[in-house]
């Protein structure tokens, strides 16, 4: 056995700490969409304040531009703006729980993809994992009872964050692969990967979200969590240095850390962590069969996403909105 090393010990707490940000996300942003602000708004002053917060890395990494420009381009606008525009409107319609378990849906609508456009082969625990996660989403939905009073909008916004996923992933595939390239003119620093899809993001969004129109005195007032008034603009900065600057930081830190498969583990917290910070800070509480949907659909994301085969690599699909879906990590190094 090789002795545990304190780069290894840290793995776990960095990969701990990214799940509890990712996940703690929709629980800042939906108490400042209820306040007035627009779920375009609130995406922009995430997606805005990260990037500028990532800047110096980017401008480092400035070269990515000329190297990958379809890459970024493909990677702001699936993995971070339709992803993050698509969670957020769900947000706003459905509870934040049901928002991000919708999302993982997206590592067997992968499966899907491998399976009938890459026509490639898939396990028949791949194929186990997406049929249980497709049973765990009809309990969280309840459709025995007509979508158990939820907003079809909502609903449709979560399936259309899982399916931006796909894309995601396939471009977060061809990333990962750069990123251990032998050549460092061809690797691809996650980090700078990242702020350069916020950078887009914020960019792209920015007709649309008009900040100029943004009712920026909100920020300055209070935000109802629950049943508790908080500052909106803490949330804000929460949504901006935690749920996103901090997660990308830590998460990217713990990759050379930690085993694919323990990642993938501990990566699916975040959807346990969203439900139990929503549950007791927002007052949304899911009924028995929804939990038990929501555990399916857990389980049957993992299974799918460690079961789909490939050449090299093992996709850890993240899932919920975490920007390290996607991530190839190399068996045969240590994370």
């Amino acid at each position: 056995m090789h002795p545990r090393t304190p780069r290894a010990g840290l793995g776990l707490p960095l990969a701990l700490v990214s799940a509890f940000a990712f996940g703690g996300s929709g629980v800042a942003a939906k108490p400042l969409i209820e306040a007035g602000l627009t779920p375009l708004q609130v995406v922009w002053v995430r997606m805005a304040g990260s990037a500028l917060v990532l800047l110096p890395v980017t401008i480092r990494h400035r070269s990515l531009l000329r190297r990958r420009p379809w890459l970024l381009l493909g990677f702001g606008l699936l993995g971070v703006t339709l992803v993050q525009v698509s969670y957020f409107f769900a947000i706003s319609r459905v509870p934040v729980a049901i928002a991000m378990l919708l999302e993982y849906l997206g590592p067997s609508l992968l499966l899907a993809y491998v399976r009938f456009v890459q026509r490639r082969p898939i396990t028949r625990a791949a194929a186990l994992g997406a049929l249980t996660a497709t049973v765990g989403l009809a309990l969280v939905v309840e459709v025995w009872t007509g979508l158990g009073g939820l907003n079809p909008i909502g609903v449709l916004c979560g399936l259309s964050a899982a399916c931006a996923q796909v894309g995601y992933f396939v471009i977060s595939e061809k990333a990962g692969r750069s990123a251990a390239a032998d050549s460092p003119a061809e690797r691809i620093d996650p980090i700078a990967l990242s702020g350069f899809g916020l950078l887009i993001g914020a960019l792209v969004i920015t007709p649309l979200a008009q900040p100029w129109t943004l009712p920026w005195h909100v920020l300055g007032g209070e935000a109802t969590m629950g049943s508790r008034h908080v500052p909106a603009l803490a949330l804000a900065l929460w949504m901006v240095l935690v749920s996103t600057v901090i997660a990308y930081l830590t998460g990217v830190a713990s990759v050379s850390r930690l085993s694919a498969p323990v990642a993938s583990v501990i990566a699916f917290l975040e959807a346990i962590v969203a439900t139990v910070l929503s549950w007791f800070l927002l007052g949304e509480h899911l009924a028995a069969w929804q939990l038990v949907g929501g555990a399916l659909v857990l389980i049957g994301a993992f299974v799918a996403q460690t079961s789909r085969p490939t050449e090299a690599a093992t996709v850890v699909a993240v899932g919920g909105e975490s920007p390290l879906a996607g991530q190839v990590v190399d068996e045969t190094a240590a994370r």
